[in-house]
């Protein structure tokens, strides 16, 4: 998809619209680090994406998105990946050994010299950053028939840039709200960019509102990680399993799509039914709305953490870190979404108390 040059799309004032452009990039430049270099454009990128996004270019605000960038990237647009090289070869492997490709036919594809003269074995053994990746895997599945029957339409660097933001992510947003500056030939190669990845990741961050987390950033930082309102699913997946007796898992999510076979969280709601007022198809179609604002003022949720309480004497949270295991290639440790969202959390209220520097 080629985005349209649509320039800085402002059809109505953005919070913080009374001061000027230039006095809002000096104040987000005092909270960028000193030691990070082109410390002023950085500041120029980000006070265009928050005025593009119309939000308000706060002490908070900003540090939030500081702390995901230099948690992610340590300010860098394009960071590289320890070992993506290998990580990328047994991607290939792995994806031929799902379609029954023998590993001979993978090796003699990847000796094709490629457009930039190189083979993509060369590529593929040099690669630094999931920036080179993704353009080698769309130059492999273009031009190599094998590259076509492997990876299709389907291009497996899922993140990317100075926040790495998902790229699933970006093409969704940009599908309900046209992306406001002028741009690379797709949405994918725009979030390689500074400007780029810092527009989706803050509209990622930031760009959604739920009466959970009030002004603690650090739920913000969780969902960041594990996907939007993963904090407020999670203290509601807590709230039912106090209510229900049944032992759930706090990840957020609340229900699977497949509705012949619904997962345990459904199934703990399911037992409440009565309690709650609620038959099966009611509760399946409110857990739907689990991904956006409106599961806020679901009768569901509202009765469940009703029930909760009456049954412990206390309210419950209404957000709760959701408690996932990072997988990943590119993770070589233990890490959770918890430990994210605190070591971001951290950098924040760095960023805030002491002018980022």
């Amino acid at each position: 998809m080629v985005l349209a040059l649509l320039g800085c799309a402002a059809d109505a004032p953005s919070p913080g619209s009374q001061r000027t452009p230039e006095s809002i990039q000096a104040d987000i430049q005092a909270l960028i680090p000193s030691r990070v270099p082109q410390r002023a454009a950085w500041a120029v990128d980000l006070q265009l994406v928050f005025a593009g996004l119309k939000l308000d270019p706060s002490t908070e605000n900003v540090c939030a998105v500081l702390a995901v960038t230099e948690q992610e990237s340590t300010y860098n647009p394009d960071p590289p990946v320890p070992n993506l090289a290998k990580i990328a070869r047994e991607e290939i492997l792995r994806r031929a050994g799902e379609l029954g490709v023998p590993e001979l036919a993978v090796n003699l594809a990847l000796k094709i010299r490629s457009r930039d003269g190189r083979s993509y074995d060369e590529r593929l053994s040099a690669v630094k950053t999931e920036r080179e990746l993704s353009f080698i895997y769309e130059d492999f599945i273009d031009e190599v028939p094998l590259g076509k029957r492997l990876f299709a339409n389907w291009n497996p660097v899922r993140t990317g840039g100075p926040m790495q933001v998902s790229i699933a992510f970006a093409e969704a947003h940009v599908k309900t709200r046209p992306y406001p500056f002028p741009a690379q030939a797709s949405v994918r190669h725009e979030v390689f960019t500074r400007r780029g990845g810092l527009y989706f990741g803050t509209a990622h961050l930031l760009g959604y509102a739920t009466a959970a987390y009030g002004s603690a950033m650090i739920y913000r930082f969780a969902d960041f990680n594990a996907g939007r309102y993963a904090s407020r699913n999670a203290a509601f997946q807590q709230a039912l399993a106090l209510a229900s007796g049944r032992k759930l898992e706090l990840d957020g999510d609340l229900f699977v799509s497949d509705a012949d076979r619904p997962g345990e969280t459904e199934l703990a709601a399911r037992s409440l039914g009565a309690a709650l007022g609620l038959d099966d198809r009611a509760i399946r179609r409110e857990l739907e709305r689990s991904d956006g604002e409106a599961f806020d003022r679901s009768p569901l949720l509202a009765r469940v953490f009703a029930l909760a309480e009456a049954r412990s004497g206390q309210a419950p949270p209404r957000a709760v870190l959701p408690r996932i295991v990072l997988k990943s290639p590119k993770i070589t440790r233990r890490l959770t979404t918890e430990w994210f969202a605190r070591r971001v959390e951290e950098r924040f209220r760095r960023c805030v108390g002491s002018g980022g520097g």
